[in-house]
């Protein structure tokens, strides 16, 4: 991986998913630790925007989470969800800053790759329009394609997510998927799309997508959450949001 000069580089927002801190409420039950506490502390440590995925299982945020969140934050909240009309519905309820969706299996422990847009092109246009005519913003989870930018943007989206879940986990093929990502964002860039990144970005891997020129946003929280527990979540996010910066600014790579 080369090192970009990106001196003129704009700030690389840092959206920070609060997903986990719902998992481990749930692991007993009750309300505590409360995934609106954290999403507000998210955002006073430096956080641009909240992500919160309310899955159809409910395994970890549940519908009361989500409209909590929207009613107590200030930065924008991504809303993370199926391709379902009972996810439309919630999203023109909960009228987030943006939907992304994303694909969803109830037997999968986490999301394991990008939505499958080509060929669903016109199920998900017809599905996702009632998201644009209320002014949600349309995020797309994919997988580093020209194939699938070009059916996002057909579908009318006006961001795509970048999957970074191979690049992050596969140490041995780890250069090709940076390509890979890095040719995708300068592609869907070209299209009028924007482009965000994310999944399983730890401390370790964030540097070199962060330094992406295209790149406007990452998406974090599984690994963010996990080190709150050494760290606190304030700490955890702050030396994230160094890394983005230092590595934004030519610093490291």
């Amino acid at each position: 991986m080369t090192q970009t000069s990106s001196s003129a580089l704009s700030r690389l927002r840092l959206g920070v998913n609060i997903d986990h801190v719902a998992t481990i409420r749930n692991a007993r039950g009750g309300v505590h630790p409360n995934p609106v506490d954290a999403a507000l502390l998210a955002e006073q440590a430096g956080a641009d925007g909240i992500t919160a995925h309310l899955r159809e299982d409910r395994r970890h945020i549940h519908d009361d989470d989500i409209h909590a969140i929207k009613a107590a934050i200030t930065v924008p909240l991504n809303f993370e969800m199926a391709a379902n009309s009972e996810m439309i519905d919630m999203a023109l309820a909960v009228r987030p800053n943006a939907a992304c969706i994303v694909p969803e299996r109830r037997e999968e422990v986490t999301t394991e790759g990008g939505l499958a847009v080509v060929g669903n092109e016109d199920r998900l246009g017809t599905l996702l329009q009632p998201l644009k005519d209320a002014g949600i913003r349309i995020s797309l989870f994919i997988e580093a394609s020209e194939a699938e930018i070009d059916a996002a943007r057909s579908v009318g989206a006006d961001i795509i997510e970048l999957h970074t879940g191979r690049y992050c986990h596969d140490d041995t093929n780890r250069n090709f998927e940076y390509t890979r990502i890095r040719s995708a964002a300068t592609y869907a860039v070209k299209q009028g799309i924007e482009c965000h990144a994310g999944h399983g970005l730890t401390f370790d891997t964030v540097g070199a997508i962060a330094a992406i020129p295209e790149m406007e946003e990452l998406n974090i929280g599984h690994f963010l959450i996990g080190e709150s527990i050494f760290l606190g979540l304030p700490e955890a996010i702050r030396r994230m949001r160094n890394l983005m910066d230092d590595a934004r600014t030519g610093l490291s790579v």
